[in-house]
């Protein structure tokens, strides 16, 4: 099978999109498939697990290169001949990519990710959230089907008019994120320089941007005996930074790799904050750790933890309930290991590989068989 992979973020630029798509390609590449990525221009390698990168020209908005419609797109799609375009949280040129594949008479499949108009209504924006919506659906109608990554998108998606759904969510690495990396030195030695005094280590990991919520972290101002270690980076650091000044707080930066392993062996508690993830993978790298899990009762993590089994859900619209949960845990090591043992068990058959073949199963349900429609690609093309 060939495939095209259009995605509205690529490497360097770190996020779930990104990883996701890396990992995607990663895959197809294990069980011996074709692949090319289309992305906005941002110095991203020439290929990644044996696609081409073909960047696009892009423009900044907020740090974040933003891919723009070009012929090239077409051209390109042509050229390659794909049995399937792969739209990655699809906007502006994941949109174009979706027309221009209907227009070669390639199936497309668009994978939601990105809760646009959680933005609006994050901001107040009114009448603009029902447009986001809109943009939302026109974007997606024009695909053969779109990939929802927890009930919660599948809801919101089929309220906004979207037809052809499935679910399809993510997969975690379940050996790099494991419970026994709690026992190397380096983790002590981590824990010895956030918590100097044994405090308990309440961590975050992921962007600080607006959507995140990070400074939310504020409502544990007062709580004892904890420490709060952020793992991330972002346009939003600066107004974390103020949120939480005077608290006993330590910003890492971006982790990657064993250092973000350890991080996540390191904390007692994992918190999550944002209300607006329509899925959450920080979480099952948390819950792969073994480390105990809060979040939000709201959007994708309603799917991954089972309240007081897998992990804590808060109030979204009480902003006291992180402090709560993070109290009830602090004196209690043996909930927390409960919790943290739960929440690995619980994602113990969500490896890559599984999502990955669910995957490939989405692409043959909209037509994408290999030779067959590729030489009906190729007519096409000569008519």
């Amino acid at each position: 099978m060939r495939v095209a992979v259009v995605s509205e973020s690529f490497l360097p630029t770190v996020n779930g999109v990104t990883t996701s798509v890396a990992r995607v390609l990663e895959h197809l590449q294990r069980r011996g498939h074709e692949a090319l990525v289309i992305a906005p221009a941002a110095g991203s390698p020439s290929e990644y697990a044996g696609a081409a990168v073909h960047e696009v020209p892009a423009v900044l908005y907020r740090r974040f290169p933003v891919g723009i419609p070009t012929p090239l797109v077409h051209r390109t799609l042509a050229d390659f001949a794909p049995d399937v375009v792969h739209a990655a949280s699809p906007f502006l040129l994941g949109a174009h990519a979706i027309g221009e594949a209907s227009r070669l008479g390639i199936p497309s499949v668009a994978v939601f990710q990105t809760d646009v108009a959680g933005y609006a209504r994050r901001n107040r924006l009114g009448a603009a959230e029902g447009f986001a919506w809109r943009v939302v659906n026109l974007v997606h109608d024009k695909a053969d089907l779109t990939l929802a990554p927890s009930s919660a998108a599948m809801s919101d998606l089929a309220a906004a008019g979207v037809q052809r759904l499935a679910r399809w969510g993510r997969g975690v690495d379940l050996d790099g994120y494991h419970p026994r990396t709690r026992f190397e030195p380096e983790v002590a030695q981590l824990r010895r320089s956030w918590a100097p005094n044994d405090e308990l280590i309440v961590g975050y990991v992921g962007r600080l941007a607006p959507e995140k919520q990070v400074e939310a972290f504020s409502a544990l101002r007062g709580v004892p005996g904890i420490r709060i270690v952020i793992v991330g980076g972002g346009p939003s650091e600066s107004s974390v930074r103020r949120a939480l000044a005077g608290m006993p707080v330590t910003f890492t930066g971006p982790l990657h790799g064993r250092e973000l392993a350890r991080a996540y062996a390191a904390f007692d508690v994992f918190a999550h904050t944002g209300t607006e993830e329509t899925f959450g993978q920080t979480i099952q790298e948390a819950q792969a750790s073994g480390t105990p899990v809060i979040a939000p009762r709201s959007g994708g993590p309603i799917d991954l933890i089972e309240h007081g089994v897998s992990g804590l859900l808060t109030d979204p619209d009480d902003p006291r309930s992180l402090a709560r949960a993070v109290t009830a845990l602090t004196g209690d090591a043996g909930r927390r290991a409960r919790l943290g043992e739960a929440g690995r068990r619980s994602v113990l058959g969500r490896t890559w590989e599984s999502f990955g073949d669910q995957l490939l199963s989405h692409y043959e349900s909209v037509g994408a068989r290999g030779p067959v429609l590729t030489r009906a690609l190729r007519k096409v093309d000569v008519d």
